[in-house]
């Protein structure tokens, strides 16, 4: 063990490359950030994952927290909470940075460490027995995990923009795979074979975690270990979501609110960047209240407060905090805009339809082409990658309202439910939710990547349609993802999409659409999937009629 004084604060004593024991004896490599004056015993703030403990993070100039020597991506910055009587605790996790082994990336086995790593730091003497977990993305994640397991010293978890389920938030979007985790795989297997991380750990990743994850497209049970068991969740949680955070982390922090067995539960959500928000000094605060109250034991009235805050947004990242009591709100008016694709008049876009107040008495029709890719082909497994082959804003068929009356505000879970058919055996649906002002300029959001993205998102492939109805509520449908129902050429089924939640006031004068399209939408930069072989030929939506069809808004009325 190596001890160091921290050049940027006398008060701060870091220890480097501690061991920390596992069941099977394994020894992990940690480093410890603690208060100088060891008379007093603190609460530990542990993160355990890949992303190397050693490895500097130089943060952006604009980032409320000022660089330092210690930064370190996606986790507290121990400068801030270490004079405020924390420990911050880093652990490479096995296979990664410093810890010999295999890595096995959300799996229960790092839970199994997880656990063992919390009752160690739990026990040593500059500790008060109290552990919380704090970090962004992957250190968010793997709370829900370890949570799972109720090691006895965890007293408090902060899930930062963090999925719950690795099926259904992160690998497989409605069914579809999601080829931002399998490039997330890639990069951090090449940072352990050909990086710096190398020279201390040469075979750390020789388990198959991307052929686990590919081999296992439904939802059988294999991610057991990598999925919230919410009965489970017993422990004081503050769940933070971002509204720009669809395509990987939002529906798990939504999830958590909603189903999580802790009586003590609070939820934010936030927009704009992933890394940002969370070093903001507002947002600090939040966390060390929640912490001071549950691992200090200080009353600071924090579990008094309004269990929700909500950042309601007004388009064009404009947005106003509010607190709310109860998710989804209820107050909510849950509104029906009615698919209407009855013939265009002369002139109209071949792809356009309405989205109305009341349902079209007659059934209509539109189709359109299940793959627009030009030069690059159907079949090309690459052209998911490519932004001129995969996002094409002219596929499918968007479905538009017509001007607003008055401002609109909609906040909470959506969910759309229509008919379809195709040529084909399966197809897949690509739902975009966009804004547009009275000019008919879109309305853009800074997403979690930095890109500007639309309101939200949701997909399904077809055969995925199967619902859970223990599950499945009306704004939130849940698909089993336990079979496939391939469809017969022609075949009409009715499918249930869920859209993940999202806040935006539209103005009087401003349009709401809906795209329906057969591969990626607009804003789908960070979130690009796999486009199957089989989508070729064509696909149709029908609505109106028997085949009612229709987005589902959670409207919000004035107060």
């Amino acid at each position: 063990m190596n001890v160091q004084a921290s050049a940027a604060s006398d008060a701060i004593l870091i220890e480097k490359d501690v061991e920390v024991p596992m069941r099977d004896g394994a020894r992990l490599m940690a480093d410890v950030f603690r208060p100088k004056d060891g008379n007093t015993r603190v609460p530990a703030i542990l993160n355990l994952g890949p992303y190397q403990k050693d490895k500097l993070w130089v943060a952006p100039d604009t980032l409320e927290e000022k660089p330092n020597d210690w930064m370190n991506w996606e986790t507290i910055n121990p400068l801030w909470w270490v004079p405020r009587g924390y420990a911050a605790v880093r652990v490479d996790g096995r296979g990664s940075g410093k810890s010999q082994g295999q890595c096995e990336p959300w799996s229960l086995a790092e839970a199994a460490d997880f656990y063992d790593a919390i009752e160690w730091a739990a026990v040593q003497p500059w500790c008060n027995g109290n552990v919380g977990l704090n970090g962004i993305s992957y250190y968010a994640i793997n709370q829900w995990f370890a949570a799972n397991r109720q090691p006895p010293s965890l007293k408090a978890i902060i899930p930062w923009e963090g999925f719950a389920d690795i099926y259904r938030d992160g690998l497989y979007h409605g069914g579809i795979l999601s080829v931002f985790m399998t490039n997330w795989f890639t990069a951090h297997l090449m940072h352990h074979k050909l990086g710096r991380a190398s020279q201390q750990l040469p075979d750390a990743w020789k388990v198959n975690t991307l052929d686990f994850w590919l081999s296992n497209n439904l939802d059988t049970g294999a991610f057991h270990g990598a999925q919230a068991q919410w009965d489970k969740i017993t422990v004081p949680l503050f769940s933070v979501g971002n509204w720009t955070g669809f395509g990987l982390h939002l529906r798990g922090n939504t999830e958590a609110y909603m189903r999580a067995a802790s009586p003590h539960k609070k939820l934010r959500i936030h927009t704009g960047s992933h890394v940002h928000p969370f070093y903001r000094e507002e947002a600090r605060e939040d966390q060390i209240r929640f912490f001071d109250y549950w691992l200090k034991g200080i009353d600071n009235g924090v579990m008094a407060e309004p269990p929700i805050k909500l950042a309601i947004r007004h388009g064009a990242d404009k947005i106003e905090w509010r607190h709310e009591q109860e998710w989804p709100l209820a107050r909510t008016q849950w509104t029906k805009l009615y698919f209407d694709l009855s013939p265009l008049p002369p002139g109209a876009p071949a792809n356009r339809g309405g989205l109305v107040r009341d349902n079209p008495k007659e059934v209509s029709a539109r189709t359109y082409p299940a793959s627009s890719l030009g030069t690059m082909g159907s079949t090309s497994a690459a052209s998911s990658q490519v932004m001129g082959g995969g996002i094409k804003p002219d596929m499918g068929i968007a479905l538009e309202t017509p001007p607003l009356d008055e401002d609109l505000e909609i906040t909470g879970p959506l969910a759309a439910s229509f008919f379809v058919s195709s040529s084909s055996e399966d197809m897949d649906l690509f739902l975009t939710l966009r804004h547009f002002d009275g000019d008919g300029n879109e309305m853009m959001e800074t997403g979690q990547q930095g890109s500007p993205v639309p309101v939200a998102k949701g997909w399904l492939r077809v055969s995925h349609r199967e619902l859970d109805p223990e599950l499945t509520l009306p704004y939130r449908p849940y698909h089993k993802h336990r079979r496939r129902l391939y469809l017969k050429p022609g075949e009409i089924v009715k499918v249930d999409v869920e859209i993940w939640p999202t806040s935006m006031v539209f103005k009087k004068g401003h349009r709401i659409r809906l795209d329906v399209q057969p591969r990626d939408g607009v804003g789908s930069q960070g979130y690009l999937h796999y486009h199957a072989d089989y989508n070729t030929g064509t696909n149709t939506v029908y609505a109106g009629g028997e085949r009612e069809a229709y987005l589902l808004l959670p409207v919000i009325p004035r107060k």
